[in-house]
């Protein structure tokens, strides 16, 4: 009996070592891989960070925890993190505003991943028709440049809307810019414009409204996807495209000399893994062409991949397309 008994207790050790050896070949090769991509990444002209809207179905629909946005990052290979303002709204309105910034700087510290810049929105509309709602904008823009400067990013960036009209755009849009970058001037923070939908994603009026505001930290965040101009509602922000700006490779050409940071957007990808809508090595090409040295956020917005292989699926084409370009 008790010869059978150290058998049994052998044949457990045995089995067990044999599952602690295979675990840790498991993890060295994940973390070899993991470290192949960063070294990949770190010879690029351009870093990698990672937008937090890739991840919004996990806040919004799963409802996890928006503060594991870092080491979830970090575990995918992304040295930046690009934040997204409303993903935080139940942690603000429970926590407090200054507990919630304070926490994200402490855990990217933690994750030694580099804060970049924050998405913000719903604090009102910089190019507001309506002055006193624009110059509300403006004010409530504000913590959130204080935000930045605490978590060392380097711009916000910010929705100009306002109106489909032209020409009374153009003059909310620049009056709302030069009173937040004149604020964030004093934080050391840059304000962007993203091509976001109706005049924003005309690259032509916006250009225009940038080289008006006329001011070093006021600029462009170029995203490869945001190109409709007009809703099918034309009072929706969002909603069926009506109208879509007819080259986002000239577009983003044109955005790019302002371009403090750069959304890689994608949305689905073929069996050879580009993207279906968007030639991501015309789009790199452009980048790099541009000078840009800066980073590149993956913001994956597809519907077919989950969130986590859609990024990475975003991360190698990133990674291909940069060993091609000239």
């Amino acid at each position: 009996m008790r010869s059978k008994r150290i058998s049994i207790i052998i044949f457990i050790a045995v089995i067990f070592v044999g599952f602690s050896v295979s675990s840790c070949k498991d993890q060295q090769y994940k973390q070899s891989n993991l470290l192949d991509k960063t070294a990949m990444s770190r010879s690029l002209f351009f870093k990698l960070s990672l937008a937090q809207w890739s991840l919004h179905r996990y806040v919004e629909e799963d409802k996890k925890s928006p503060f594991h946005f870092a080491s979830q990052a970090k575990e995918m290979g992304f040295e930046g993190l690009e934040y997204v303002s409303q993903l935080y709204e139940h942690e603000i309105n429970k926590l407090g505003f200054d507990v919630v910034i304070d926490s994200l700087k402490r855990i990217s510290e933690k994750e030694s991943i580099q804060n970049v810049l924050i998405m913000v929105d719903d604090e009102g509309d910089l190019a507001d028709p309506d002055e006193n709602k624009r110059n509300q904008a403006v004010e409530n823009h504000k913590k959130w440049v204080d935000a930045a400067s605490k978590l060392g990013c380097h711009s916000i960036r910010v929705n100009t809307f306002g109106t489909n009209d032209p020409q009374i755009w153009k003059s909310t849009v620049v009056d709302g810019l030069r009173k937040l970058s004149e604020y964030a001037a004093t934080k050391n923070i840059n304000i962007l414009c993203e091509n976001h939908g109706w005049l924003s994603s005309n690259p032509v009026e916006l250009m225009k409204a940038i080289n008006e505001v006329n001011m070093e930290n006021c600029g462009t965040l170029p995203d490869f996807g945001n190109w409709c101009v007009r809703r099918a509602d034309a009072d929706e922000k969002w909603g069926d495209c009506a109208e879509v700006y007819p080259d986002k490779y000239e577009g983003t050409k044109m955005m790019m000399p302002s371009a403090m940071a750069v959304s890689a957007k994608s949305y689905n990808f073929d069996e050879e893994g580009n993207e279906t809508t968007i030639d991501f090595l015309k789009m790199m090409q452009i980048v790099k062409d541009a000078g840009y040295t800066g980073f590149v956020g993956v913001e994956y917005e597809g519907d077919v991949l989950n969130e986590s292989k859609g990024i990475t699926a975003t991360k190698d084409l990133l990674l291909s397309v940069a060993a091609k370009l000239k």
